[in-house]
């Protein structure tokens, strides 16, 4: 499949956005559960709320450019019953309202305590802003990843593992952006969050070795026999039907052919993954927050790499009938 450029921001973006936030919340809860108090100024969510608000919003703007008719874009909405995609444009801004919230209360101090539970430990309003936002973030993730899962004809993406895997490499990028911001900022949360974005990461780099590996042993339910009901035994493709390239034969296959889906995916393997845990693992334990905004720079180019490989490496059945050219 020959990707849209637009798409590759989008899902990047919003995942970095949504694993920002997820970092956020937690290192709120950590401080609630450890002391019953947030050891970290309003401001400091508020400004790592609003950068995730940024992204969130920039992988919005990155979706029009994919639409055939933008001022018709409202009506993606309308199908949520059915479409994943509906879902998405749902509840993206969704997320981009509670992450608003979460930071505007952050900011402006204000969080009444809403529970007390034992030991002076206490739920306020922010932490249970952060908790909804947090959630919507998780169900974004889902919705994501679905819109492609949900595409059985196209094997490479009809798995649950590319629910799984857009999941934790969203998880991964904004862990490892708040492992950058909180080392910048000097927070009491950086080996936390560190320590956090070096697993998530290696986990990411995990399920999508076993995806890469799934997706070599899939053998195609379609063959030529099926595809035109004849049954000889012999059966080969002479030529395409057409002198020259088509719609056809353009964007149903990937872009400098399978040699340059298997580049990808290896540069995206390194760059998205093995890169930045190493630089990640040398951030943290010499205490250098330079090194952690690096790996945040080579990791994002390498899911861009990774997110191209995902959509060319996708084989739509259609392409039978297109093999070769006269």
């Amino acid at each position: 499949m020959r990707p849209a450029f637009s798409v590759l921001f989008l899902t990047t973006l919003i995942g970095a956005g949504q694993g920002l936030l997820i970092a956020l919340v937690t290192g709120q809860w950590y401080f609630v559960i450890g002391t019953g108090a947030a050891h970290e100024t309003g401001k400091f969510y508020g400004i790592g709320a609003a950068l995730a608000v940024v992204l969130l919003a920039a992988g919005l703007v990155a979706s029009i450019f994919h639409l055939a008719n933008p001022q018709r874009g409202w009506r993606a909405a309308t199908r949520w019953r059915t479409s994943w995609l509906s879902r998405e444009v749902i509840v993206l801004p969704a997320v981009m309202g509670l992450a608003f919230l979460y930071g505007v209360t952050h900011w402006f101090d204000f969080n009444p305590v809403l529970y007390t539970f034992g030991n002076q430990k206490s739920l306020d309003l922010t932490m249970s802003v952060g908790f909804l936002a947090a959630g919507a973030a998780g169900l974004l993730f889902i919705c994501t990843g679905m819109i492609y899962a949900c595409v059985k004809f196209i094997r490479e993406w009809g798995s649950f593992w590319t629910v799984i895997n857009y999941t934790l490499m969203g998880l991964s990028s904004g862990f490892v952006l708040a492992a950058a911001y909180t080392g910048a900022s000097g927070s009491p949360l950086f080996g936390l969050l560190a320590g956090l974005g070096l697993i998530l990461t290696g986990l990411g780099l995990a399920t999508k070795l076993f995806h890469l590996w799934r997706n070599t042993r899939l053998k195609p339910k379609s063959t030529m026999k099926s595809a035109i009901g004849v049954h000889h035994q012999q059966i080969r493709q002479l030529t395409q039907g057409f002198l020259g390239s088509s719609f056809n034969t353009t964007e149903f296959a990937a872009p400098g052919g399978p040699d340059a889906v298997r580049a990808l995916n290896l540069a995206g393997l390194l760059a998205g993954f093995v890169l930045p845990m190493l630089l990640l693992a040398l951030g943290w334990s010499h205490g250098e927050p330079p090194l952690l905004w690096i790996a945040v720079a080579i990791q994002y180019v390498g899911l861009l790499a990774e997110r191209w490989a995902f959509f060319a490496g996708g084989n739509h059945v259609q392409n039978l009938y297109y093999q070769r050219m006269a």
